[in-house]
């Protein structure tokens, strides 16, 4: 497979072939740095864990080179950065046991450049190739820009696709911002329960950012910690991790629906929740 930008990396724990990796993937992430795949598609990864008939891969769309560094990190130039996190990323595919990992190399000012379509060619190249069954990105109310413009690249190269050659399930998971306040009837809770070595293993393999002051190790955790107590007040806890996911798919059964009128959407669910709950006990 040839993508379009010089600092590609194509990787394969178990040495098959790129297109080979590709064909049995079942399940896959795109994130768009070094370390948010094993953050919102830990879900995807544990299904396909040790299995013969499910195979994760994950995309990572930008180089890593402009991470914020400190400590060990704090006098690495942006070339020995870069490296430092595909090499990090690479070592999560091989503790996963990805099927395959592909960096793309993009810079993050490229991503969210509107006229770049380089990456959006690469994903809808990836995704014609792969054709997984279910599919894990960024979420459209995340507050980092870069996970936005990986987010909108995704939907045109999805939406470039034959409708038949389009994931059967498209979830938008929680990175820069949890979906804690969506409504319980639109949000996807997936029980991520009982692999917490391999979790933290996961996370741990990112030294670049934990040693470099972003704990995100002890925050993913937690946070999946709390979804699954804080998500029903009447119930004991049914799992013990579990992550948020938006369900993503009515963007790609009506083309014309915009990214800014489903988060629109969502919003205005979110505050008649609220708005009505108030007026219920509240004395005017």
């Amino acid at each position: 497979m040839q993508l379009n930008h010089s600092q590609a990396d194509l990787y394969v724990p178990d040495g098959i072939s790129i297109e080979e990796a590709l064909r049995r993937t079942t399940c896959m992430g795109i994130g768009a740095h070094q370390d948010d795949l094993e953050v919102f598609a830990f879900h995807g990864i544990i299904r396909c864990y040790d299995q013969n008939d499910e195979w994760f891969t994950g995309v990572t769309v930008t180089n890593g080179s402009g991470s914020a560094r400190s400590g060990p990190y704090s006098s690495f130039s942006d070339e020995e950065m870069l490296e430092a996190r595909r090499l990090e990323q690479r070592a999560a595919a091989d503790l996963g046991k990805y099927s395959a990992q592909l960096q793309l190399g993009y810079d993050s000012s490229e991503i969210k450049s509107r006229e770049s379509r380089s990456p959006i060619e690469d994903l809808k190249r990836i995704l014609e190739a792969a054709r997984p069954e279910v599919l894990y990105l960024h979420n459209p109310a995340d507050k980092h820009e870069t996970h936005i413009a990986s987010l909108v690249k995704c939907v045109e190269a999805i939406r470039a696709l034959d409708p038949g050659a389009r994931p059967a399930k498209v979830y938008g998971c929680e990175v820069w911002r949890d979906l804690d306040w969506l409504s319980d009837e639109q949000k996807i809770c997936l029980d991520v329960s009982g692999h917490e070595e391999l979790a933290a293993s996961l996370l741990e393999v990112f030294d670049t950012q934990i040693a470099g002051g972003k704990r995100y190790d002890l925050a993913t955790l937690g946070r999946r910690r709390a979804n699954a107590t804080f998500y029903d007040s009447h119930q004991i806890d049914r799992s013990d991790s579990v992550t948020f996911a938006m369900d993503l798919s009515p963007l790609f059964d009506s083309d014309i629906l915009s990214l800014e009128e489903f988060v629109e959407s969502k919003i205005q669910d979110f505050r008649a929740e609220a708005i009505n709950s108030l007026k219920r006990f509240e004395n005017r």
